[in-house]
């Protein structure tokens, strides 16, 4: 397919697959990894629960941050050499993420009490050999953040960008989907070394998409590469400068918070609540499946609608989602005896958390992209992402303090009463996820409010 501009009107270009094709490979691997990163941390190296959200949150918050440096950087260098070296990092954390336990056991660290039981890394100093693996990981994860994101801008045209979005945010969530899927089937066939053995499965998935852009990306679209540092730091001066770009941000971080709770929150809370037999992978994995069935839809619905009317919408989605989610800890009789009540309410709350996401994130990209000078965009639309930094710190200590004080785990507890009556209003973790939810639909809505005045005046 041609590059040219001309073909961008009418279809895409193979840069615009070649990146969503590569972003999918990347997603797998990430959530195939980070949906149960904090049970790694807990079952695998000992940490406890608050240690392991603050470590997870630190992780997801860097990883979100760092791009708004390797984007401006990306634009420099140029976008191939970007997704060059950020792929083969991963694939070298990934791996390394897998080896470490087996390192550590090798060194009589730990050991295995049988086949298919990890008995875990001792509480001793030689566990924070994490650090610098995730590190590694957060690096390479940060040039994707912006690349791919940047990409489609780039590749497309405004007249197509919203649909390009669609699209891309269907491949991200395809990926998703399939990385989730693979840990349940693996827990049931090896217990917690499925914990160890899914970093492994992440590392090929890099690994592909590594090869795909050594051997098909191309581009036509250079503008920004080869700029000098003065002209990064000029145009980050601009972008930190913006008003309504930082405001925006602020204000879709509460949206984030809420959403990350599927990965700091959910998998332990219904493994405790539910029992161990519960799906954190299945269920988190609603939430892909909901989003690839319906975001095209809904950005067909939304097409001559603004950007900030669908978040709008979808902003007021998410109060009800965490409300739902309470909801499994209030009800009598299991409603379906074949799923826990606890199941059951999280999984309609994960549907309209979807579909929130939905109405907010192919429309907030688009948002962003549009406010991008040519040559800018990997800068922009890594900024962009600045939301997902400040839910992850906040959204993931908030959890590791709220599962403490509401949830916490059942083998601090001498009996199975005394764990109950500590974990009886479990369900208040959601209500403060709702507060939060509602404060930040309202003050997207005086946002829209106060800028469209002030547009109409300018």
């Amino acid at each position: 397919m041609s590059n040219s501009p001309q073909a961008a009107n009418k279809g895409f270009t193979r840069a615009f697959w070649v990146s969503n094709t590569v972003e999918l490979f990347e997603r797998m691997a990430y959530y195939a990894v980070f949906i149960v990163l904090t049970i790694y941390l807990s079952s695998i190296l000992g940490f406890n629960d608050f240690e392991a959200s603050i470590i997870s949150g630190l992780f997801s918050g860097g990883l979100y941050l760092l791009p708004i440096l390797t984007g401006a950087y990306a634009d420099k260098i140029g976008f191939r050499k970007s997704m060059i070296t950020a792929f083969t990092l991963l694939t070298i954390a990934y791996v390394g993420l897998g080896a470490l336990p087996t390192f550590l056991e090798s060194s009589g660290l730990v050991t295995y009490g049988s086949t298919t039981q990890f008995n875990g890394l001792p509480q001793s100093s030689e566990r924070w050999i994490i650090v610098p693996v995730l590190v590694t990981l957060m690096i390479g994860g940060s040039f994707i953040k912006s690349i791919i994101s940047a990409s489609v801008a780039k590749e497309t045209t405004e007249a197509t960008r919203a649909r390009g979005y669609s699209i891309f945010y269907m491949m991200v969530n395809i990926g998703a989907f399939t990385g989730k899927t693979v840990i349940d089937p693996l827990r049931d066939q090896i217990g917690d070394q499925a914990y160890i053995y899914i970093n492994y499965f992440a590392g090929a998935m890099t690994f592909i998409a590594l090869l795909a852009v050594i051997l098909l990306y191309k581009s036509a679209e250079t503008a920004g590469e080869g700029k000098s540092m003065g002209d990064i730091g000029r145009g980050f001066l601009r972008i930190i400068t913006n008003w309504r770009l930082l405001i925006l941000i602020l204000i879709v971080t509460g949206f984030w918070m809420v959403q990350q709770q599927l990965y700091a929150t959910m998998p332990k809370y219904v493994i405790r609540m539910a029992g161990e037999t519960a799906k954190p992978g299945w269920i988190a994995n609603v939430n892909p499946f909901i989003v690839v069935c319906c975001v095209s839809f809904v950005t067909r619905l939304m097409a001559r609608k603004s950007a900030i009317t669908s978040m709008n919408i979808g902003m007021f989605l998410i109060p009800i989602s965490a409300l739902l989610m309470a909801c499994g800890n209030l009800l009598g009789n299991d409603l379906l005896g074949s799923m826990s009540n606890i199941t059951l309410m999280m999984i309609l709350g994960i549907v309209v958390q979807a579909l929130a996401e939905c109405f907010i994130s192919p429309r907030y990209l688009e948002y962003f992209s549009l406010q991008a000078p040519k040559g800018e965009e990997g800068m922009y639309l890594g900024f962009s992402h600045l939301h997902s930094f400040l839910s992850s710190i906040f959204g993931f200590g908030l959890a590791g303090i709220l599962l403490t004080k509401y949830c916490p785990d059942p083998a601090l507890f001498e009996t199975r009463e005394a764990w109950m009556a500590a974990s009886a209003n479990a369900h208040y973790i959601w209500y403060y996820f709702a507060g939060i939810g509602l404060v930040a639909a309202f003050a997207l809505l005086a946002f829209a409010k106060i800028t469209n005045k002030m547009d109409k005046k300018g």
